[in-house]
């Protein structure tokens, strides 16, 4: 039996799942204990039982009969407070490591690429950290430690049978090779059934997540009943994997109930023919109807058990997964950890793509010196925000050289280097916190004085000030309950209190209002004065006082110079700015 259970395992999983129990390892024991404790014990009411139907009921004997109900009954007692502390500790185990699992998961993925949040979905992420890692706390509360413990039961309560009448152990048995068969075609069934469920339950966060976060779209443009309908068929397919699951237990359990009454039934038959011959008492006869109870009992718990540890193994095998995605992490060999970085930024001749052999960087060139105010502009797609995100090392380009301060910028250590870079990008993103919280991002070392300042310093301290709870005033998810220019103006000020040496503007004017953004003009020339700035932008009158601008085209700069002398020029710059001034004349 022990081996049938084992060999459908995959034992480098479950080695690895109980690897995660060794800074427990007291716990681990204490719960063993008690589980072995129980599986002894459990023969032994019903042999009490026997003596009192055997040796106390036929001669009356009330003195025996209420000295064995006491120790019945404190032995059932005992059993209750073991089970107690058995049930609560194989949980305490369970939650412990998954504790300490989604840790080390968490802490995984925060150091993922970004290319790999690209190609997988937030959704899926999510049930990895949440529900999967959840299903691996069973493979203890109710896994293998609830397998051992019924399969040493099966043990004890089998010897038993067979060391007090061995015929009667045969006869009761019996139908167990039935039951191996059929336990055989459950687990089969069930193993199939809970890997579709942890598939539809991937599926179903991966679409609720998405369609929760780009509900203004569905809305805007008029899909709800559509995407309703795209809903209802994953939630059809997600219930019909559980009850595919459900189906298979409601065959099996009927099956282990009709072989077990098959048990006692061949019992009462053969064994009413010794009471009568008066080989066997109505003692045995009892006694071996609750063994059988008792052995049946565990073998259906053991099938569920089982599955329990199957559907634990699947989400161990997903998580795994994960947490071995090595060619997914960040690769830092940087060594610079200290001093400052002054903002000299050098691209020679860099190529990049997102996609192996479709290029999007085509042999890239410039140079920014400490302290100067460089502008990027382009249409769309012609690699403005690329160069950001390589300057940031989000991706790692394929060729060619990106120097900063004159050294490799794979020298600099990854902490190290963003520590000292600051990013303000179109799309805003604040934490469901306080405007104080995502100012600071919670760094102790940023002081509440030293963000008040900072807003008195770039002007928006009024704005805040009038918000319930000024500093304090919860923005609620991705900023919800401020405007888009608000949450722009907070993103300036968190910037700022950071003090980078390198500072990115990533379109950080584009989709607001004018008044708005001539808050923002003011609150831009601040932060960029007398520091190394990159501005990404369409508009080119907010970047027509910076001393350079780079005039990029389907991944290759085209032009570069002052806004003066891109204009002498009469080259592709001068042809954006007349279309950007004409449409701004005839509005």
């Amino acid at each position: 039996m022990i081996s049938r259970v084992f060999k459908y395992l995959d034992l480098q999983i479950l080695d690895r799942i109980l690897s995660y129990t060794k800074p427990y390892k007291k716990l681990f024991y204490a719960t063993l204990f008690f589980t072995i404790v129980l599986g002894f014990i459990a023969p032994i009411r019903p042999y009490l039982i026997k003596i009192m139907v055997d040796d106390f009921i036929p001669g009356k004997d009330v003195n025996k009969l209420i000295e064995y109900s006491i120790i019945l009954v404190s032995i059932l007692i005992g059993e209750i407070i073991l089970q107690y502390f058995q049930y609560f500790l194989a949980n305490l185990l369970g939650q412990s490591i998954i504790k300490d699992l989604r840790v080390q998961l968490y802490k995984k993925i925060v150091n993922f690429k970004l290319s790999f949040f690209d190609k997988t979905p937030l959704g899926t992420l999510i049930t990895r950290v949440v529900s999967d890692i959840e299903t691996i706390s069973e493979v203890f509360s109710g896994g293998i430690i609830d397998i051992f413990g019924e399969l040493l039961k099966i043990f004890v309560i089998v010897s038993a049978m067979f060391f007090l009448n061995w015929k009667l152990a045969l006869l009761c048995l019996s139908p167990i090779p039935i039951l191996i068969f059929a336990t055989y075609l459950f687990k089969n069934a069930v193993k199939k059934a809970y890997q579709q469920v942890r598939t539809q339950v991937a599926a179903l966060n991966t679409y609720v997540q998405e369609h929760l976060v780009g509900m203004s779209i569905v809305q805007v443009y008029n899909r709800e009943e559509n995407e309703m309908k795209k809903f209802l068929k994953i939630n059809a397919e997600h219930r019909n994997a559980h009850i595919k699951s459900i189906w298979a237990y409601s065959v099996f359990f009927p099956v282990v109930e009709i072989l077990s009454a098959l048990s006692i039934s061949l019992l009462i038959w053969y064994g009413m023919d010794g009471v009568l011959k008066t080989n066997l008492t109505f003692g045995d006869i009892l006694l071996y109807i609750f063994f059988i109870f008792m052995l049946f009992r565990p073998i259906r718990q053991l099938a569920d058990q089982f599955n329990v540890l199957q559907m634990g193994m699947v989400g161990a095998e997903r998580v795994f997964k994960v947490i071995d995605l090595d060619d997914a992490k960040i690769i830092d060999k940087g060594t610079i950890n200290s001093g400052d970085i002054e903002g000299e930024l050098i691209f020679k001749d860099v190529y990049f793509s997102y996609v192996p052999d479709e290029l999007v960087l085509h042999g890239i060139s410039f140079k920014i010196k400490k302290g100067q105010k460089i502008a990027l502009v382009g249409a769309t797609g012609s690699g403005k925000s690329t160069i950001a995100n390589l300057i940031y090392r989000f991706y790692e380009f394929d060729k060619g050289e990106i120097t900063l301060d004159g050294k490799s910028i794979r020298d600099y250590s990854l902490s190290f280097l963003r520590t000292h870079m600051a990013m303000v990008s179109q799309d805003v993103f604040l934490f469901s916190d306080s405007i104080l919280n995502n100012i600071t991002l919670r760094d102790p070392s940023i002081s509440r004085e030293k963000v008040i300042e900072a807003a008195k310093q770039v002007g928006v301290h009024n704005f805040i000030m009038k918000l319930p709870g000024n500093y304090d005033y919860d923005v609620k998810e991705r900023g919800g309950m401020l405007s888009k220019g608000q949450r722009q103006l907070i993103s300036f000020i968190r910037a700022y209190v950071h003090n980078p040496g390198l500072l990115i503007l990533d379109e950080a004017t584009s989709s607001i209002d004018s008044e708005t953004e001539m808050l923002i003009q003011e609150v831009s020339e601040k932060l960029t004065q007398n520091r190394t700035s990159i501005i990404i932008a369409h508009r080119l009158s907010t970047i027509r006082n910076s001393d350079m601008i780079i005039v990029m085209d389907k991944g290759k700069v085209l032009e570069s110079g002052t806004h003066e002398e891109l204009l002498k020029q009469e080259g592709h710059y001068k042809l954006l700015f007349e279309m950007q001034f004409k449409s701004q004349t005839n509005r």
